[in-house]
């Protein structure tokens, strides 16, 4: 299999020696505390908004603007405090594209979220049946009073979805996910990788998901009316993300950039919630149709899985 190149701005030549714990408690720190702070905000403004607000749409375009610019970006902050605080400096900071040597995981990051997400969805609805309709009835009426005409059909739903994912998705998601994957990938995970890579991938992941606890204690992804509201919701995201981490952290270090994960986070953004174009009444989101579910998530957990235990790809990629 292919190696990474030596000269790679992912893996730091000063953090083989040793996890530097100070500077990861440090970088930790800052992206927690800017998360619980950001999340506050949020959890204020939502609670404010009353029905038949004329201020609704406002509100809750600022809450829009707080996660995707603020709450995302505050790992990527983090980074950046971090790397000042201590006097770290800026070299190899991940920002290299190195797309001549890792064009071919930009092009995985692009392609494999998608197709992951759709075989989970059809998995989610395999095992959900109750909850599937396949004429998608309610998006297909939406876009006809939209103006599409009478003529529209569950292929051409999903054909302008598909089509939206794969061409604007990488364009307008990056912004916000390059925010977190310049912290999480970039900064956290070269910290992490003396334990090896499986260990760093597992350790970041799980680190990575319990700073999305301020949104999901609030019912981000998973709402709040399932049982064990919102502690198993805070677990379900854990396991997410570590199968998330796994699969953005291989391909960054495979990459030899941190621009193969942003891509990736991007594509899943963007099509994590496709699933709901097939759902019919009130599923438990815990499992599905959402990408974040247990088992609409299942292919990235199994992949994360496997990656970690043949440890060939990940060793092929710490040896340069």
């Amino acid at each position: 299999m292919d190696t990474l190149p030596v000269e790679t701005p992912v893996l730091e030549p000063e953090a083989q020696s040793g996890v530097d714990w100070r500077r990861v408690g440090i970088y930790c720190g800052i992206a927690y505390g800017l998360a619980i702070v950001i999340g506050t905000v949020v959890y204020i403004l939502s609670k404010n908004v009353q029905p038949f607000d004329p201020n609704a749409q406002t509100i809750s375009l600022i809450i829009t603007l707080l996660v995707a610019g603020g709450y995302m970006w505050a790992p990527g902050l983090a980074h950046i405090f971090t790397r000042l605080i201590t006097k770290e400096g800026f070299r190899g900071i991940g920002l290299r594209p190195n797309f001549r040597k890792g064009w071919k995981f930009w092009l995985l990051a692009w392609i494999l979220p998608v197709a992951i997400t759709l075989v989970g969805t059809a998995l989610y609805y395999l095992f959900f049946p109750a909850y599937y309709d396949g004429g998608m009835s309610m998006v297909v009426e939406q876009y006809r009073q939209a103006g599409m005409g009478l003529n529209v059909t569950p292929l051409m739903v999903l054909g302008i979805q598909l089509m939206n994912v794969m061409l604007i998705a990488p364009v307008i998601n990056s912004f916000a996910t390059l925010g977190e994957e310049f912290g999480w990938r970039a900064y956290l995970l070269p910290k992490l990788m003396p334990l090896g890579p499986a260990k760093a991938m597992l350790i970041s992941g799980v680190i990575w998901g319990a700073w999305h606890w301020p949104l999901t204690l609030q019912g981000h992804n998973y709402g709040l009316e399932y049982w064990g509201a919102p502690w198993l919701g805070m677990l379900v995201m854990l396991v997410f993300t570590f199968s998330l981490g796994t699969l953005f952290s291989w391909l960054s270090i495979r990459g030899g950039s941190v621009w193969p994960a942003v891509i990736g986070h991007a594509m899943l953004n963007g099509v994590g919630g496709i699933g709901v174009l097939w759902m019919t009444g009130s599923p438990n989101l815990l499992f599905g149709p959402i990408v974040a579910g247990l088992v609409a998530g299942l292919p990235f957990t199994l992949l994360a899985v496997y990656l970690i235990w043949r440890r060939k790809p990940l060793m092929a990629a710490q040896a340069a």
